[in-house]
């Protein structure tokens, strides 16, 4: 199976840096970020084969985020992370297609499956 290339978007860089971490002890290729416009600036969204991304963070936060990402890469899965418990937001990002929504902490064993998951279905 070749290597996922899984975006990191997380404004706490304690979090960035520990799924950077998981994912290369999974034999993912990582790519961190700590905003949405700095992934959006950087060109890797037409290489990317999955997102994780935080929902609150400065600026573009991530629900406005995976909208952008639906524009040009529709079936490009989207995982959510987020801090704070908000059952609207969770179901805002899977009505919008969210592959998965995880709180923090996370499990990382949950990640992996939800990439796993994601990849299969051929995003």
């Amino acid at each position: 199976m070749k290597k996922q290339l899984v975006i990191v978007i997380d404004d706490d860089i304690a979090v960035r840096e520990s799924l950077q971490a998981l994912l290369k002890s999974a034999r993912h290729n990582p790519h961190v970020f700590c905003s949405a416009e700095e992934f959006l600036e950087s060109g890797t969204l037409e290489k990317a084969d999955c997102v994780i991304t935080d929902v609150c963070m400065g600026g573009m936060n991530g629900l406005d985020l995976q909208r952008r990402i639906r524009v040009g890469r529709p079936a490009l899965p989207v995982i959510f992370i987020s801090a704070y418990q908000d059952d609207e937001t969770r179901r805002q990002a899977f009505e919008s297609g969210a592959a998965d929504f995880f709180y923090k902490p996370l499990d990382g064993a949950d990640v992996l499956d939800a990439i796993d998951r994601a990849s299969q279905k051929g995003g």
